[in-house]
């Protein structure tokens, strides 16, 4: 059902997509149909099953109402007040009974004393269910006819459907239905102010579709509108944005008086989308801003009515993007005095509606405060003056002292206010962080002596050990000065000396890495345990990889820094396991794995033209990576299982993409065609895919038996990337050159046969037990059907000479080759799977030539002309017929028929 169903709805927005010459509304058409039969689908069975839940009530209730008649009559005895009762609650049914269905009076006889008396009482008729109603009679009938009797012969008349459609079309082309686009425009436009009217009279009786009816209405106008202007020069610009204006603002009208916030998106995105679609090219940025000032004062006006995040999130969305698109595309410093008053306006509504916002809210919710508002919008205006005012650092400090002061009285205003006491909380924190950015911005930098971290790291040591807090902050805030020093003062002069590592620069950044780290080592040994030795640790491990890529930055060649900076961090690695093992803490762990890791995106960077592999200094940084590395995993391996797992398998990953870059150059380097660099690219993937299936412990070493512990996340990584390595050589063209090429035996082929047979091997491992078998033949069943696909076009390319790419797609054998090979497989499978019974085969079939069917109505009908064209569609129609004929579906199983 759910199969032919798609088709259905595909068929249909096809021939829609052909009658309006527009493929979005065909395609939106048919997803459309689509949904409708899904629903009408549920809801039969839905139906269904409701009657046959009332059906059972009401036999249930009726049964203990219902006495069998007796074979012998028995002589009643005087009736107790309970058997009273009982026959008073049966006479209402009795009443209800024709009279001949009624039992005959049995003659009274006599009864032994023993025999317990009993009271006959008559049948009670079972009541009918009720009659279905047209709606649950009309969704069967379509249900029988899709699911019962002989589906091709239907799917056939599907076709011959659109065949007739598409004869339709024609007739009309040729000008035997033609229709000025005034009415065709004047037509749609009538029937969606009827449908916004209906849907306006319908708003309390039936509200979901109301307001569903009334914004598709809307949308229906709004493209209307476009289409008159844009497409076919009906409408003049004035006009038309009026017309859209007007529209936009009875969305927002309409969405307040029915409170739907629906409503209210959809007219804030037309809103923000007409002057894009209505634009002309003047570039008047005045115009363009004061209409989104209106649309923005429209926002805050239904925020001072709804509480309605989503839209006034839109609506600041939209205006700071398209502003800051503006400002990349347009802005020159002589248009500062036009557009800094804007800035000004956008900044102030969206300074006011978190108020509005918090107001409007229950004060118990936890969403009080709107976050993204708050914090987001001084931090965008803030970056967008920055940027009007380029770079000037005295404008820009008073700028921020401005914000602080702003946010200041907001805060002192608010914070009496126990309802809004977090949102007053928020904005005495931005004034504080506005006032401090203002300092280094007004002020001029200073170097200062990078000693004085050592310092700071002397008066940390003295307040742990004697306890005191004073000069524990003292000694934090003094390697804070000193690190701002040493930063301003590279800003002054950055100048460095002449020898490497032997400098200035990269002694004082290695005496505040020193002193961060001393600092988080006291911190992490005091009992008390502050909660301040892994920030410490972070930030001296930031300085010893900025001291070290400085100097890589300022002493090597910079066609062999990235190389060079594989080798730090490789090192960096090697110092961080050593460091492990002697204190065990799970920041040098993570610290040794990261490096390990990141080596990865050392490798991948050479794909991008870098050195190649096989020259020395790249073989050497290899060769580093190997031996600190490979020793640094050797001492984690006895260390936490998760930064075990990450850096193990980045490990093997960087090996495989090392080996496939390096055989790719070499091949590169050898003048090879390209499907020799992408095939043999490809090998390394498919030889550790393959020995992480069947020979995992040539990959455990340097962790050993640990490496079983996160085997099944590498095959599933594995998988992916071969997943995505098959689908990439699905686009080349796999030239052989200097050998003939040769179908499923060229290199790119082979790679993904060899790809193919990894990833079905992999779905067949215990590790994936949990993944369902029915995507797995899914999934096997479309790799395979693209690989043929691609090898078929290959094929067509080599030996018949048609250019790779889009032209092989328009060639006349390429689309030929693809018919019959996609024609015959679904034949195939479709009569194969009747023959045989088995129904999954036979809906492969169906599959198959319902791609084709796909491809006819896109492709074939285009190339072949609008005759020959609807020729196919009956033609192919008239095939489905005949192949019903020979091969109907195959009986469902009996369970599969419970599903169904």
């Amino acid at each position: 059902m759910t199969l032919l169903g798609i088709l259905a709805a595909f068929v249909a927005g096809a021939v829609i997509a052909f009658q309006t010459e527009s493929l979005p509304i065909g395609l939106f058409s048919g997803i459309g149909i689509g949904f409708v039969l899904a629903r009408l689908q549920t809801l039969t069975q839905a139906v269904t099953r409701l009657q046959g839940e009332i059906a059972e009530l009401r036999r249930a209730q009726a049964g203990p109402r219902t006495a069998a008649p007796a074979p012998e009559a028995s002589v009643a005895a005087p009736p107790t007040p309970t058997q009273e009762a009982a026959t008073d609650a049966v006479a209402p049914i009795a009443t209800s009974i024709p009279e001949e269905a009624a039992p005959a009076p049995a003659a009274p006889i006599a009864t032994p004393a023993a025999e317990p008396l009993r009271v006959p009482s008559p049948r009670a008729a079972e009541a009918a269910p009720s009659a279905p109603g047209l709606v649950e009679n009309l969704a069967a009938a379509l249900k029988r006819w899709f699911t019962e009797g002989n589906v091709p012969v239907k799917i056939g008349m599907l076709v011959l459907f659109a065949g007739v459609a598409a004869l339709l079309k024609l007739a009309s082309d040729q000008g035997w239905l033609s229709v000025p686009i005034e009415f065709r425009l004047a037509g749609v436009a009538a029937a969606a102010i009827a449908g916004l009217a209906f849907g306006w009279r319908q708003r309390r009786l039936r509200r979901s579709f109301a307001l569903g009816l009334q914004g598709g209405a809307i949308g229906v106008l709004l493209l209307t509108v476009f289409a008159a202007f844009r497409l076919y020069g009906l409408l003049p610009p004035g006009a038309a944005f009026a017309l859209m204006l007007v529209l936009v603002a009875g969305a927002g009208v309409l969405a307040v008086l029915q409170d739907s916030l629906a409503l209210a998106v959809l007219g804030i995105l037309a809103g923000f989308a007409a002057p894009i679609l209505i634009s002309t090219g003047s570039g008047n940025h005045v115009v363009l801003f004061a209409y989104y000032a209106l649309l923005n004062l429209a926002v805050l006006a239904i925020a001072w009515l709804r509480p309605w995040r989503a839209l006034n999130l839109l609506g600041f969305f939209f205006t700071y993007a398209i502003g800051t698109a503006w400002g990349v595309l347009r802005y020159r410093s002589e248009l500062f005095a036009s557009t800094e008053p804007f800035l000004l306006i956008y900044f102030a509504i969206y300074l006011a509606i978190p108020v509005l916002y918090a107001r409007r809210r229950d004060p118990q919710r936890r969403d009080l405060v709107d976050g993204t508002l708050v914090f987001g919008n001084p931090l965008v205006a803030f970056a967008l003056q920055a940027a009007l005012l380029e770079g000037a650092r005295l404008p820009l400090a008073y700028s921020a002292l401005a914000l602080a002061a702003i946010y200041a009285l907001l805060a002192w205003r608010l914070l009496p206010r126990e309802r809004l006491r977090v949102l007053g909380e928020s904005f005495a924190v931005l004034a504080v962080g506005f006032a401090t950015l203002a300092v280094p911005l007004a002020l001029s930098a200073r170097s200062t002596a990078c000693t004085f971290a050592l310092e700071g790291a002397a008066l940390v040591w003295l307040g742990l050990r004697q306890g005191r807090l004073l000069p524990r902050l003292s000694g934090l805030l003094l390697q804070a000065l000193a690190a701002a020093a040493f930063g301003f003062g590279l800003f002054v002069d950055g100048t460095a000396g002449a020898m490497p590592i032997a400098n200035g620069n990269f002694i004082g950044a290695l005496l505040i890495a020193g002193a961060a780290f001393v600092s988080a080592w006291l911190h992490g040994r005091t009992p008390t345990r502050p909660p301040l030795a892994l920030p410490l640790y972070l930030w001296g491990l930031a300085w010893w990889l900025g001291a070290g890529l400085g100097e890589i930055d300022r002493f090597v060649d910079p066609a062999f820094q990235v190389h060079a900076a594989f080798a730090f961090a490789s090192l960096t690695a090697l110092l961080a396991a050593l460091t492990w093992r002697r204190l065990s803490s799970a920041a040098l762990a993570w610290t040794a794995a990261a490096m390990v890791a990141v080596a990865l995106l050392f490798v991948l960077d050479g794909v991008d033209g870098g050195s190649p592999l096989y020259r020395p200094v790249p073989l050497a940084a290899l060769a580093a990576y190997a031996v600190f590395g490979g020793y640094a995993l050797r001492v984690l391996r006895d260390g936490p299982a998760l930064p075990l797992r990450v850096a193990h398998l980045c490990w093997l990953w960087t090996w495989t993409a090392a080996a496939a870059l390096l055989l790719f150059q070499l091949a590169a380097r050898a003048q090879l065609a390209d499907g020799w660099g992408l095939g043999l690219a490809a090998l390394p993937l498919v030889a550790a895919f393959a020995l992480a299936l069947l020979r995992p412990a040539l990959l455990a070493p340097p962790v050993g038996e640990r490496f079983a512990e996160h085997r099944p996340a590498l095959l599933v990584s594995q998988a992916i990337a071969g997943a995505i390595v098959f689908v990439a050589l699905l686009a080349h063209a796999g030239g052989a050159a200097p050998l003939p090429f040769v179908p499923l035996l060229n290199p790119v082929e082979l790679a993904q046969i060899g790809l193919l047979l990894c990833l079905a091997r992999w779905l067949s491992d215990p590790a994936t037990a949990d993944f369902p078998p029915p995507l797995r033949t899914l999934s096997l069943a479309v790799a395979g059907f693209a690989f043929v696909t691609m090898a078929t076009l290959r094929a067509v390319h080599h030996y018949e000479g048609v250019s790779w790419g889009a032209p092989l797609w328009d060639s006349n054998p390429a689309q030929t080759a693809l018919t019959v090979v996609w024609s015959l497989g679904g034949v195939l499978a479709w009569i194969r799977g009747s023959r045989r019974g088995q129904r999954a085969l036979w809906l492969a079939g169906a599959v198959l030539m319902g791609l084709v069917l796909a491809k006819l109505l896109l492709i074939d009908r285009l190339r072949l002309g609008n005759l020959f064209g609807i020729a196919s569609f009956i033609a192919y129609g008239l095939l489905c017929t005949v192949i019903g004929y020979f091969a109907p579906a195959p009986a469902r199983a009996p369970a599969e028929k419970e599903n169904a």
